[in-house]
């Protein structure tokens, strides 16, 4: 079934299916340079189908069938499209926040507190662009990004990622971990110890800057960034009716 279309208020046009349902909708928020068909968010589409819950997904600008160059892109562009997206939606949602899509999540969180009525992330990936990105750039790439305002990086996905100076610019005013962050809702972190791409650290990190009266992370032995295994898979499931079932 091809996608329906958005306009943000920032005239960024996104691609994003929707199934109508019981609420709170299910709202998928998907990684870096990822798209709203990958695995976890076709697999949730189909599980909340089954259980008549209405759910979303969408693709950022610059990702997937949405429109926009993927280069142009920043968390600040992308957050504001998760927001956009939410008013497709009426009332509270569950957030599930893949990778980026975790920090979006947090950001969708912090900002809008009343209209979460719960959180589950994979692999999250909070200050990602200042934390891994940035701290482990040699000092030729930071020049490169200094003068020519990007970087190319290597990926085990595809084509090398562009970073850009404005995606770690602005990556910088949408920091989480730095100041407090109050979860006033059930929250569900997921992350597997065989990742590759965000450490168990990380997860750490969060579990113990986070607040909330609900919050609890499951570490899964040998699972990778991908977290699609239908072990894991049923475990996101899981968190879900969790969730649901404090909301």
């Amino acid at each position: 079934m091809p996608p329906q279309f958005l306009t943000t208020p920032q005239n960024r046009r996104l691609a994003y299916h929707l199934t109508h349902g019981a609420g709170p909708a299910v709202v998928f928020c998907g990684g870096f340079k990822s798209d709203m068909g990958g695995t976890k968010a076709v697999w949730l589409e189909e599980w909340a189908q089954k259980q008549g819950r209405a759910f979303l997904r969408f693709d950022y600008s610059g990702h997937g069938e949405s429109d926009g160059a993927f280069e142009d892109g920043a968390i600040g562009d992308w957050f504001e499209d998760a927001q956009a997206a939410l008013s497709l939606t009426p009332g509270q949602v569950i957030l599930v926040g893949s990778s980026m899509g975790g920090w979006i999540s947090l950001l969708l969180s912090r900002a809008m507190p009343d209209r979460i009525a719960g959180l589950v992330t994979i692999a999250a990936a909070p200050d990602f662009t200042e934390d891994s990105m940035w701290a482990s750039f040699s000092d030729a790439q930071k020049g490169a990004i200094a003068r020519e305002g990007k970087v190319a990086l290597p990926s085990e996905y595809g084509a090398p990622y562009i970073i850009t100076r404005r995606l770690i610019e602005d990556g910088r005013t949408r920091l989480v971990l730095r100041d407090p962050l109050t979860l006033p809702f059930p929250v569900r972190f997921l992350q597997g110890t065989a990742d590759a791409d965000v450490s168990v650290d990380t997860a750490l990190r969060l579990l113990n800057h986070a607040t909330g009266a609900d919050v609890r992370l499951t570490l899964v032995k040998g699972a990778d960034h991908r977290f699609s295994t239908p072990d894991c898979l049923d475990l996101i499931g899981t968190a879900v009716e969790q969730v649901l079932a404090r909301a």
